[in-house]
């Protein structure tokens, strides 16, 4: 690790270990307080590939990875009302989720990067949202992967209802990630903001060490 990688870990790990604290709370139907601030991680990761480049923001990457995961291993050693805090598919597509989305983050805001300046947080950001959505929701709650821990299946989720209260009938999980995924579509928009600004007070004293 790198001097340089030490902010963006510090974000990181901060945004990781929130979003594992306020995923454990309701946020309307369909969301919980997690889905505001877990988007953030692609920020970071972003803001740390434009001003130190890949390397550094897949160290940072690699933080998160660590502590999200000692964050869920901590969580399934925990027993609530209806069993661990954490079930060990949620840990799992959680785990793998992040890591897949936020390394081809990466790698696709670098196929943009000389392109205008919104263009690759952007891009990256929305297909690794999309990715991020679709491998945590399908192995944390899709019927697909009841195998997984036949013990501890998350019928819940599974239940057949109306697509956010009035489409057609899905699974639970589904609406949950047709959700989930509007809410880092919003704020990956919203954060071309605060990146474009951090990155102008930033990236000319980067360039000169």
């Amino acid at each position: 690790m790198t001097r340089s990688a030490l902010p963006g870990i510090i974000a990181m790990a901060t945004i990781v270990v929130a979003s594992n604290i306020l995923v454990q709370y309701l946020l309307g139907n369909w969301l919980t307080w997690g889905a505001l601030t877990y988007p953030l991680a692609f920020l970071v990761t972003d803001l740390m590939n434009r001003i130190y480049g890949a390397k550094i923001a897949r160290q940072v990457v690699l933080v998160g990875f660590i502590v999200g995961v000692f964050c869920s291993l901590v969580g399934t050693q925990i027993t609530g009302e209806f069993g661990p805090l954490v079930a060990l598919r949620v840990a799992l597509g959680s785990g793998l989720a992040f890591l897949t989305a936020q390394l081809l983050d990466v790698s696709i805001f670098n196929a943009f990067r000389k392109g205008a300046w919104w263009r690759a947080p952007l891009a990256s950001t929305l297909v690794g949202s999309t990715v991020d959505t679709a491998i945590f929701f399908t192995i944390a709650f899709s019927a697909t992967f009841n195998g997984l821990e036949p013990g501890n299946l998350p019928t819940w989720a599974q239940e057949v209802l109306p697509i956010l209260g009035v489409g057609p009938a899905a699974p639970l999980w589904v609406s949950l990630a047709i959700a989930d995924l509007g809410v880092k579509i919003s704020l990956a928009l919203l954060a071309l903001i605060p990146f474009r600004l951090i990155v102008v007070q930033m990236a000319a004293p980067a360039e000169t060490r």
